[in-house]
């Protein structure tokens, strides 16, 4: 039989990684790894992940509050609340927020891949103290990623 997930607004785990904090509400569990779905938060003035590319898996984001701005290749989009960015796979993107308040997304993966990504990040900064790039592009590769550095 199965079962529905219903997650409380303070439930979830909660992943810290430096200015982000990852709330899992969904890490495939319930849908047979089909869908992850995760809450970002970002702080202000804060960088996300380096520009990067999935080979197996699309994202999605839904602003739901703050302003993030997403960049694809070489071209930058302001995403105000409300904004929904699409990310199928082999695009390259990455994401900030420029502004004086938190950023808050809702994520999701299709299938669930990078649920497991965010805890990989978390145990390699808890044992090596820091996230550098090297360590960020090692852990990418283990989920289908690599970092995007040249543009079509």
């Amino acid at each position: 039989m199965n079962s529905v997930a219903i997650v409380p607004p303070d439930g979830g785990e909660v992943i810290e990684l430096g200015p982000a904090s990852v709330r899992v509400l969904e890490d495939g569990g319930t849908t047979a790894h089909r869908l992850g779905i995760a809450e970002i938060t970002l702080a202000p003035h804060s960088a996300g992940p380096p520009q990067h590319r999935h080979a197996e898996h699309d994202e999605g984001f839904y602003v739901v509050s703050g302003r993030a701005r997403f960049t694809v290749g070489h071209e930058d989009h302001e995403a105000p609340p409300g904004t929904l960015v699409m990310v199928p796979p082999g695009v390259p993107h990455t994401f900030a927020n420029p502004g004086d308040e938190p950023l808050v997304m809702v994520n999701t993966f299709t299938p669930d891949l990078y649920v497991r990504y965010f805890r990989d990040l978390r145990d390699t900064a808890t044992r090596d103290g820091e996230l550098t790039g090297p360590a960020i592009a090692r852990v990418m590769a283990r989920y289908a990623t690599t970092p995007a550095t040249e543009y079509d």
